[in-house]
């Protein structure tokens, strides 16, 4: 994730204008050890999204190397299926993408998002997250699942302990606002009892774009 100084993730509804052309890099970098990148419904409609590498020969032939495909399948969960079909992550054909409902979707939602041609999976309503976590390691042969947001689906990941590491962008700037969203926003706060100690791994400062480079490990 990438977060202003005073905590928020989101100006105008997306990250855009908080990191810099460095930071994404960190990101693609990320996805290089990703089997599956995992975005949520409300982040796709802002941003769209796909795994690709920004066009990056030399990440792309580090996968390769390492007996990986071009690129990670890319996946969305949704409870709505309000998904922009328009997107990239359904029409294009250069990476594989999967989508995850929830079982109170209506059929005829169900029925459009098929007809892109992306695989779709049901999943119990209620146990989303971790009934999506067993298909992804059983079904899909996924070791390594990179969850680049939004700050709800992080929320939920945190919640059930399905969280290794976090990396978070510093970015120099302000945005402000009661409203803004932060890098995780569950519908209830942690309590003292239940907040989630993080271990510093690193922290990076670079003095050119001002940015720092933080990766947590979550204390088990």
């Amino acid at each position: 994730m990438v977060m202003s100084a005073d905590g928020k993730s989101v100006v105008g509804g997306t990250e855009q204008g908080i990191g810099s052309a460095v930071d994404q890099r960190l990101m693609r970098e990320l996805r290089v050890n990703a089997d599956v990148v995992l975005i949520g419904a409300s982040t796709l409609r802002a941003s769209g999204a796909s795994p690709r590498l920004g066009g990056d020969v030399t990440l792309e032939e580090l996968r390769l190397k390492r007996h990986k495909p071009r690129f990670p399948t890319a996946a969305t969960l949704s409870r709505t299926a309000d998904l922009p079909l328009e997107r990239a992550f359904f029409t294009a054909g250069d990476f594989d993408a999967v989508v995850y409902l929830s079982d109170d979707v209506s059929a005829l939602k169900r029925e459009a998002i098929i007809a892109t041609g992306r695989p779709v999976f049901g999943l119990p309503a209620g146990r989303e997250v971790p009934e999506m976590l067993l298909h992804m390691r059983r079904e899909l042969g996924a070791s390594v699942l990179l969850l680049e947001g939004g700050p709800s689906l992080n929320a939920e990941f945190f919640a059930i302990n399905a969280i290794d590491e976090f990396f978070v962008t510093l970015g120099p700037v302000i945005v402000g606002g009661r409203e803004t969203l932060t890098p995780v926003e569950g519908a209830r706060a942690f309590s003292r009892e239940t907040l989630k100690p993080l271990v510093l791994v690193s922290a990076v400062a670079n003095e050119t774009t001002g940015e720092v480079y933080v990766r947590y490990r979550v204390r088990r």
